[in-house]
């Protein structure tokens, strides 16, 4: 049970019950995240956007990267909710089912060039509280694996809005 009171579908503000209604009608309920996003429309709108624009616009990186920083940072962060949620986006973006247990287990069990192995291992680096010891040489070698700017600030970025949504979670006991 959340640790705060969740927004009901009918208490919500008539933006976000039109951002509802759609979820509504495909699964039939609305998550606890949402509910929780929901009790502030402003929080509601910016979070709903980074979602839109780094995991289901197609961007520079693949579904397949951006889907396992979800779940790698998810699983960093002890987010069971994020896990559980994100498996079922990874299929529902054409990520198979084997795919998505290789990432489960970890990143050493991933069948991925070496290039999004090092970028996966920066994104789990960059997602923790020491990331200020990050230095520019780390950047360098996804660069040499072929990364461009935009890609490797987008795995970054992905990885900052983890921390941000386990963290809402996790703080308000969320389940579902």
């Amino acid at each position: 049970m959340a640790h705060i009171d969740l927004k009901e579908y009918e208490d919500m503000t008539p933006a976000i019950q039109a951002k509802a209604k759609p979820i509504m009608e495909k699964s039939g309920s609305l998550g606890d995240i949402f509910k929780l996003l929901a009790i502030d429309e402003k929080v509601y709108m910016a979070t709903d956007g980074m979602v839109q624009r780094f995991l289901l616009d197609e961007t520079t990186l693949s579904y397949d990267i951006k889907e396992a920083i979800a779940l790698l940072i998810s699983m960093e962060n002890s987010c069971t909710m994020c896990v559980g949620v994100h498996q079922n986006i990874a299929k529902m973006l054409g990520l198979s089912e084997d795919r998505i247990s290789q990432i489960l287990k970890g990143v050493d069990a991933i069948d991925m060039p070496e290039g999004d192995i090092a970028l996966l291992e920066f994104c789990i680096k960059a997602s923790k509280k020491d990331n200020y010891k990050m230095q520019k040489e780390e950047i360098d070698k996804l660069k040499e694996y072929g990364f461009i700017d935009v890609q490797i600030l987008e795995a970054v970025s992905i990885t900052g809005y983890f921390n941000y949504i386990n963290t809402l979670s996790n703080v308000f006991g969320l389940n579902g």
